[in-house]
């Protein structure tokens, strides 16, 4: 399906954008505050229909729309203080095995989507495999009294997924997908912008041209990760063939781990541990048991 593919190489390379700005010691926030600026821009110049006041404040997904939007800011911030609190091995396991909320629930609105034996054993193996691969073993572990960060990192990640599942499947029109897309991400903007006024250590970095390129480069990415996604959700082929959605989570996530550590190896040189490559293969493994669902 062109447009799951679509959001596999959108979202990777978020990853990638991401990488490459740590390495250049740009900070990140102002290139996420102008990101969501040109997936907002972004939106709006694909949609083709009415993006009158009247017709946006009619929309049946508006008031999702704001709050997956104000998600997506909180989740910058808490991924931050996850990362220096609990370190980055387990906010990343945390951030990755969120998937399974999307697939349960999934499962539970949508009457097509049904839980096999073959899926239970796909599913099981991406969450193994997603673990496996991500670990990077550090020398010092979290203390206990701040686990419920990444668990509530865990929780959050999940419920922004399940949303863009429900508005996906009770109120946005694959028409819809573009504008949809927009007043998400200018809520995200616009709160952003409210988080720049009490967060001003980077502020002076908004008037540097490289954050501003490397935030249009994040921007289209971002859009293009939410955009095909939603897209692949409502696809029917010619045919008449749907892939469930739980199918489209799992196999959406687990390829971009699968893809970003690849690209890790080639472009960033990095090393993997023997759990790690076992990972990998669980997660191949789980990615060929998908196309089988």
């Amino acid at each position: 399906m062109h447009f799951l593919l679509l959001c596999i190489l959108s979202s990777t390379a978020i990853f990638v954008t991401f990488k490459t700005i740590n390495r250049l010691n740009i900070p990140a926030f102002p290139v996420i505050v102008i990101n969501y600026l040109v997936a907002t821009l972004l939106g709006f110049l694909i949609y083709r229909g009415d993006t009158g006041l009247t017709s946006i404040s009619g929309s049946r997904w508006l008031s999702i729309s704001i709050i997956i939007g104000i998600l997506f800011i909180l989740m910058f911030f808490l991924v931050a203080y996850s990362t220096r609190k609990a370190g980055i091995t387990v906010t990343t396991v945390a951030s990755k095995m969120s998937v399974i909320f999307p697939i349960v629930f999934s499962l539970i609105i949508d009457p097509s989507d049904q839980l096999s034996i073959l899926k239970s054993s796909a599913v099981l193996l991406a969450l193994g495999g997603v673990v496996l691969t991500v670990y990077k073993p550090e020398r010092e572990h979290p203390e206990r009294g701040i686990i419920f960060i990444p668990l509530l990192l865990f929780a959050g990640m999940g419920l922004v997924d399940s949303l863009v599942k429900l508005a996906q499947h009770q109120y946005v029109s694959d028409e819809e997908t573009a504008l949809f897309s927009a007043i998400l991400f200018l809520n995200a903007f616009i709160s952003g912008i409210l988080a720049a006024i009490f967060y001003r250590k980077h502020n002076r970095y908004f008037l540097k041209g490289k954050v501003w390129g490397w935030g249009l480069l994040l921007g289209s990415v971002n859009f293009g990760s939410i955009y095909f996604l939603v897209r692949a959700l409502h696809y029917t082929s010619p045919s008449g063939m749907h892939m469930d959605s739980s199918v489209i989570f799992g196999a959406n996530n687990i390829s971009i781990v699968a893809l970003s550590v690849l690209i890790g190896l080639l472009v960033f040189k990095e090393k993997l541990k023997l759990i790690n490559w076992i990972g990998v293969v669980l997660s191949a493994l789980a990615l060929l048991l998908f196309t089988l669902v």
